[in-house]
């Protein structure tokens, strides 16, 4: 049977497709911009009729169908491995909650039963080419360990999804596909451009840029500062800088427009930028679409501290919520509310490490003002009770906010605590140093 004799026996409707899934089932939802549209609206539309539905995703960039009926708690829940201000939201419905992780160690999750695995697996990816595959497009990440077990793939072809070149795992032959969906080929979810970057963002962006060499290898999280980092970066003298990362964003498509981006001097992967997922505006999307100079692979490959470590002088820059005086980096939770999760910031503050001439480094604004309330600091004696330790502060390499920046590594906690004061807001130092001294951290000689 040909290719195209296969895709004609498994094409069915969306509402087909939705028959798959069952009372009970885990459901897998693909990653990002991979999440199903048309499958998911007809699940949806079945879902009343179900009951203890386990669905798992994350990052979403929109808000499923699912989430939307008026009593989903008594059908389904949601399990995100990453929460995105839609997911965080569904938390107060009863139905959202994380599920704690290492990012790089995800794929294992569903090879080595730490977990169900998925009984239905629907997601996005592009039209099948001429050898019969499916590209998973810019979400390698876990999604191949995902498919091995699961009882039923669907596929939701989408002509807009961009076509994302890599080694190994990055797409889905028809032979192991169940179902295929031709949806409605809604354009890829945007992120949108990012906020102009802020004065602070710029110091500490800069405190960063400085410490980076030629022919480093970059990391770059998600949020303002990161991007502001990449900005300052692409408007730089740096050259033959390499990349390696768990999430390619715009910043990236700057530098290597500004002719910053070589990666010539990679140990591993020479020449391509390597990464498991992407998630940005157009601008982006068009770049990585069939571009031989990226590569897209799964997290536990570009997640891997000891593939990370391969690399010189490698860059990790990645932003937190708050830290302590001890050095503990919160960077995905207030208090107990969940903001957003672990990822992969632990993975690559420990290789960035392993790495020779590598720095990791943890940035934000010294301080934030809720709204309607005064400002407070971002440098806290303790972190809050309930507060996730996203970087135990044995991980912790460099801290920074526009008030300088301090390397913990090798430093006792009166080192520490001396250390991260004097890069707290002023007006709070004093306070600090008082319950510093409450803490015994702090010795009378610190402050001259």
């Amino acid at each position: 049977m040909s290719y195209q004799d296969m895709y004609a026996s498994k094409l069915v409707s969306a509402k087909q497709a939705a028959e798959a899934v069952q009372s009970g089932d885990w459901v897998d939802y693909g990653w990002g911009v991979g999440t199903p549209v048309a499958i998911d609206k007809a699940i949806a539309e079945r879902l009343p009729e179900l009951h203890d539905v386990n669905f798992r995703g994350g990052v979403l960039m929109w808000e499923p169908e699912i989430f939307k009926l008026e009593d989903a708690a008594e059908h389904m829940t949601w399990n995100s491995w990453h929460m995105s201000g839609v997911e965080r939201k569904a938390i107060a419905k009863g139905f959202s909650f994380y599920t704690p992780i290492r990012y790089a160690e995800l794929p294992r999750y569903y090879r080595e039963g730490n977990m169900p695995k998925s009984d239905v697996v629907c997601l996005q990816t592009t039209p099948m080419d001429e050898h019969g595959y499916f590209n998973f497009g810019p979400q390698a990440s876990h999604l191949a360990a995902m498919c091995e077990g699961a009882r039923t793939i669907i596929v939701e072809v989408n002509k807009n999804m961009p076509y994302c070149l890599g080694g190994f795992e990055n797409d889905i032959h028809i032979s192991k596909v169940s179902m295929i969906v031709e949806g409605d080929n809604p354009p890829i979810a945007e992120t949108g451009a990012s906020a102009p970057a802020t004065e602070v963002d710029k110091k500490v962006a800069q405190l960063i840029v400085e410490e980076i060499p030629d022919g480093a290898c970059l990391q770059l999280g998600i949020g303002g500062m990161p991007n502001a980092v990449g900005s300052l970066i692409a408007q730089s003298d740096l050259k033959d800088l390499g990349v390696h990362t768990e999430m390619y964003v715009d910043g990236f498509v700057d530098m290597a427009a500004a002719g910053k981006i070589t990666g010539m001097r990679k140990s591993i992967d020479r020449g391509r930028q390597v990464y498991a997922f992407g998630e940005g505006t157009k601008k982006l999307y068009d770049y990585i679409n069939n571009n031989p100079a990226c590569m897209s692979a799964p997290v536990n490959y570009t997640n891997d501290p000891y593939n990370v470590g391969l690399l010189d002088n490698f860059i990790s820059i990645n932003n937190a919520v708050d830290v302590d005086l001890f050095g503990q980096v919160n960077a995905e939770s207030a208090g107990t509310k969940q903001i957003s999760g672990t990822g992969g910031q632990l993975d690559f503050v420990m290789g960035a490490y392993l790495s020779k001439g590598g720095k990791s480094f943890i940035c934000m604004s010294s301080t934030f003002t809720p709204k309607g309330g005064e400002m407070q600091s971002r440098i806290r004696a303790t972190l809050a009770p309930g507060s996730t330790v996203t970087d135990a502060r044995t991980c912790t390499h460099y801290l920074v906010t526009e008030y300088g920046k301090v390397n913990l590594k090798g430093l006792s906690l009166w080192q520490r605590a001396e250390g991260i004061i004097n890069i707290a807001h002023p007006a709070f130092r004093d306070s600090l140093i008082a319950e510093a001294e409450k803490m015994h951290i702090w010795r009378r000689s610190n402050k001259r």
